[in-house]
């Protein structure tokens, strides 16, 4: 799938034997700093994401995280945070999948936020059936994400 994605906010999933991924894109008129520091405070994460659940944990490199998602209210998945890239990049995870935040500032003075999640290996085709679909959960987190972020923005 490319990665130049038009950022309308609206969730893709594809699907292989061996793994599946959901994308979204949306621009954002607000300070990278601003949505920066949403994603990456844990503490306030259910304030204004309605597709988390409870998140605990320092969302910094190396640090692991305990989250729960409104898709599956009864798990909590452990996660690792393997990439933190101050203001464009940061990537969370475990043993099956990664999710990929990128902030790529425009010259219209948008942001541009992407969220990939990629889920998979060699036993996927046991357990990727299991998996609830991700696009309706996708496009309320960047949907929270950009009202937050602009709400934010617009009271300075």
């Amino acid at each position: 799938m490319s990665t130049t994605e038009k950022p309308d906010g609206k969730a893709t999933t594809v699907k292989t034997t061996f793994h599946r991924e959901t994308r979204i894109s949306t621009e954002i008129k607000a300070d990278p700093a601003i949505i920066w520091a949403l994603l990456t405070k844990a503490s306030d994460y259910t304030r204004w994401n309605s597709t988390v659940t409870s998140i605990e944990g320092n969302i910094v490199l190396n640090e692991k995280l305990k989250l729960k998602s409104v898709l599956d209210a009864k798990r909590t998945f452990t996660l690792k945070v393997k990439e933190f890239e101050p203001e464009k990049r940061l990537v969370w995870g475990d043993g099956q999948g990664n999710r990929v935040y990128t902030l790529t500032k425009s010259e219209n003075g948008m942001v541009k936020f992407s969220m990939i999640e990629r889920i998979g290996g060699f036993m996927f085709p046991l357990y990727g059936k299991m998996i609830p679909p991700f696009d309706a959960s996708f496009e309320q987190f960047a949907a929270d994400l950009k009202k937050e972020a602009e709400l934010i923005m617009n009271s300075k």
